[in-house]
Order: C-alpha cells, then sequence, then structure tokens
C-alpha cells in the first residue's frame, strides 16, 4: 500500500502525486545526478523546480528538508520499512536509491566498496575543486587580479581529469559496468563546457574523458534527465 508525503515542504510545493518520491531540484550538475538516477532506474516521481535562490533555497519551507539549504533533497513517502524518509545530500540519495532498487551498485562487496570509493573521489574531489574553478574561472572570482585561487584551481582540476583519464583507458564506465560513480561523475565533467574551461584544462587533448562523456549523455535516461525539472525559460 502507498503512503502519501507528509512535510512541510510541500506547502510552498504542492505534491500533485503525493504516493510517488518529490524530488527537490535544479538542474546542475547536484541536482541531475539524482533525476538521471531516478530515470534510469525507472522510479516514479514528481519534481520540483527549486531555484537557487535564498528565496527558495532558504526557505523555512525548504529548511525543514535541507538545514544545509542546497538543492537536491528527496522525499520518499515508502521508504525503508514503508515509513517515509527525507534525504538530502546528492551521493547519499544515489546510494539509497541504487539500494531501493538493486540497480547500479553492486551487491559484491569488493565491487560494491570500489564504486563508493569512486563516488567519494566526485563528493569530495571533482565537485568541490570543479565549482571553485567555476567561480574564479567563470563568475565573480574572475574578477580578482590576483590568479592564485584560479591557478589552483586549474590546476587541481587538471589534476583529477589526469586520474580519470587513467581510470578509463579499456573501460567504458568507471567500474566494469555502469554503476552510480558515472551518474555522480559524469555530469560533473559536462558542467566544464558551461564555465568555458575546457580549453584551459587542456580537456580536448584528452582521450578517454570526452569519450566517456558523449558515451554518457547518449544514455535515453541521460537526455531525458539533463534538464530536470526545467530551467526557467
Amino acid at each position: 500500500m502507498s503512503n502519501s508525503v507528509n512535510h512541510p515542504i510541500t506547502k510552498r510545493w504542492p505534491a500533485q502525486f503525493p504516493e510517488k518520491i518529490q524530488l527537490y531540484s535544479f538542474p546542475t550538475p547536484n541536482g541531475v545526478k539524482v533525476s538521471i538516477a531516478l530515470e534510469e532506474m525507472g522510479l516514479d516521481y514528481e519534481a520540483h523546480l527549486v531555484t537557487l535562490s535564498d528565496s527558495d533555497v532558504k526557505s523555512p519551507e525548504f529548511l525543514a528538508l535541507n538545514p544545509n539549504n542546497k538543492i537536491p533533497a528527496i522525499i520518499d513517502p515508502n521508504g525503508p520499512g514503508g515509513a517515509q524518509i527525507e534525504l538530502f545530500e546528492s551521493g547519499a540519495i544515489l546510494i539509497y536509491l541504487a539500494e531501493k532498487t538493486g540497480k547500479f551498485l553492486s551487491t559484491d562487496s569488493k565491487t560494491r566498496y570500489e564504486t563508493l570509493q569512486w563516488l567519494m573521489f566526485q563528493m569530495g574531489g571533482v565537485g568541490p575543486m570543479f565549482g571553485q574553478l567555476g567561480f574564479f574561472y567563470k563568475f565573480a572570482g574572475a574578477k580578482m587580479e590576483d590568479p592564485t585561487a584560479r591557478d589552483r584551481y586549474i590546476n587541481e582540476a587538471k589534476r583529477l581529469l589526469n586520474v580519470l583519464e587513467q581510470r578509463l583507458e579499456g573501460r567504458d564506465w568507471i567500474m566494469d559496468a555502469y554503476s552510480i560513480a558515472d551518474i555522480a561523475i559524469a555530469p560533473w565533467l559536462n558542467a566544464l563546457d558551461f564555465y568555458g574551461a575546457k580549453e584551459v584544462l587542456g580537456y580536448n587533448d584528452l582521450k578517454n574523458v570526452p569519450a566517456y562523456v558523449e558515451r554518457f549523455y547518449a544514455r535515453p535516461a541521460v537526455a531525458k534527465a539533463k534538464n530536470i525539472p526545467p530551467r526557467p525559460e
């Protein structure tokens, strides 16, 4: 029997289908991780656009779900043991959804831990470093005359790209099979185009990483989910 979502956030973002997983997100690299996972796993969900403005992410309703005021977040009214579960942090959500469905996270202990290792590589390395690269290369930090911060994140992004380039040698995916590690990593690689940073990073001189990103975005579920919830026009 399906439960219905019960949470203060529904006052601001009403649930039309309260029996489904509720996704509160915006199509950033972190946001689309979850929409891609939901599509790949074939789960029923309802997406709500939460903009990055303070009026949304710092609203009392959103803070009641994620006190860290960041997207994405989910509510599953039919969580473990049939009880509602509320989650933020995209990596935690990916693990939860993979375990809920039995998809894209191996039950073999060795493979499972290695997959989680690469997920944490994205959460602790690729995401934060690429995000800072974007700030100091494209956004407000680009106006700073002192190049120290910009150079630091350019060099760190290059290092991380080289780690992935080596990992992907002879591989289609981060692990032997497509996994939540790919769902976490590839959207951040795609963000380098948005940042206009590919040239400065030598991205197009790489062989494995560009082919990997192209392969990832050719997946039908990824193509559908990459703009869910849709950006405002």
